[in-house]
């Protein structure tokens, strides 16, 4: 299936201007939309709905707020975002927020400041704001479900379990996590929960340990796995909510001279590049990054199309990806 990537290139223009000519903005000269026209029957391209359906006040632009670009989750999953946009001529409009409220809120009144056509939330809760306010179409991803936005999550709860059935299948006994900060609920906190409950029905208890809101941000972790470590001694499978986390687990671990898998089980969470890339490959949760990428943009889209914007939540499957780790 053609896109306006393809477009652009069989008619020599850029994809901003075969953007512009879908969308009918600004002025376009008569021998470029005709450039355009001539690709479009050539490659038998269909104009896809989100560029039909934008008002004419708004821009091609959507918003994203992501909280950091540190994290591996949050580059990998802009790229999806920024490939589905791509693909239907519309461009985003970044922020990073370093988790700031303030920044958060200030971004939201920059996004409708320049006409965007959706804002996409990947960072902060928004509780205090009526997002329905904005007259745009916004989806949050792995945020608490927002009034006024649609919320796309994967099952959180489930790849805490599957981890802990996991590490009891490969005959772990003391099982610690090391979990998000517990400043703000989010979707990943349930982690937790199917975690100790797995754990709890095969007759086992856990360990959990939280990082804070600071160590998210800098991505920095050694010291509160150091500490897990130290406090742990007979800890023989360990479960982290990233594979930020996990990864700075396998070093330590390294350098303590305990076996990972020997001595020591480690799974991650996310199933982010670099996860198949260290020694040992990190078992891991794998979220549907970019299906989640995808759905985001299309429930833009659709809303667009329906003219209204209700919330919603949408929950996706992850699943457990077994490799050297444990």
């Amino acid at each position: 299936m053609a896109t306006i990537k393809d477009v652009a290139a069989e008619a020599g223009l850029s994809v901003g201007t075969v953007s512009r000519i879908l969308n009918n903005r600004g002025y376009i000269s008569p021998k470029a939309r005709e450039k355009v026209e001539n690709a479009m029957r050539k490659l038998k391209y269909q104009p896809n709905e989100i560029a039909r359906s934008l008002s004419q006040s708004n821009s091609s632009m959507v918003g994203i707020i992501i909280p950091t670009l540190l994290n591996p989750y949050f580059s990998t999953l802009f790229k999806y975002l920024d490939d589905e946009l791509d693909a239907r001529g519309m461009q985003p409009l970044i922020f990073i927020s370093d988790g700031d409220d303030d920044k958060e809120i200030r971004f939201l009144d920059k996004c409708k400041k320049n006409r965007v056509s959706g804002i996409i939330l990947c960072s902060g809760n928004f509780k205090a704001v009526r997002l329905v306010d904005y007259g745009v179409p916004i989806v949050s991803i792995e945020r608490m479900g927002l009034e006024g936005a649609i919320s796309v999550v994967c099952d959180n709860y489930n790849g805490g379990k599957l981890a802990a059935r996991h590490l009891i299948e490969r005959g772990c006994r003391h099982l610690v996590m090391i979990a998000g900060d517990q400043d703000e609920a989010m979707p990943a906190d349930s982690r937790v929960c199917g975690f100790e409950e797995c754990a709890k029905a095969a007759g086992l208890g856990t360990t959990i340990t939280h990082a804070t809101k600071e160590m998210f941000h800098s991505q920095d972790y050694r010291a509160l796995v150091e500490s897990v470590f130290s406090r742990n001694p007979e800890m023989d499978g360990l479960f982290c909510s990233s594979d930020i986390i996990a990864a700075t687990a396998v070093k330590i671990a390294s350098e303590k001279n305990i076996s990972v898998p020997s001595s020591l089980k480690i799974i991650g969470f996310d199933d982010t590049w670099f996860s198949s890339s260290i020694t040992p490959s990190l078992t891991t949760i794998r979220q549907p990054m970019k299906e989640m990428a995808m759905l985001a943009i299309s429930s833009l889209e659709a809303a667009w199309k329906a003219g209204s914007f209700p919330s919603s939540m949408i929950k996706l499957d992850v699943s457990l990806i077994i490799r050297e780790s444990t």
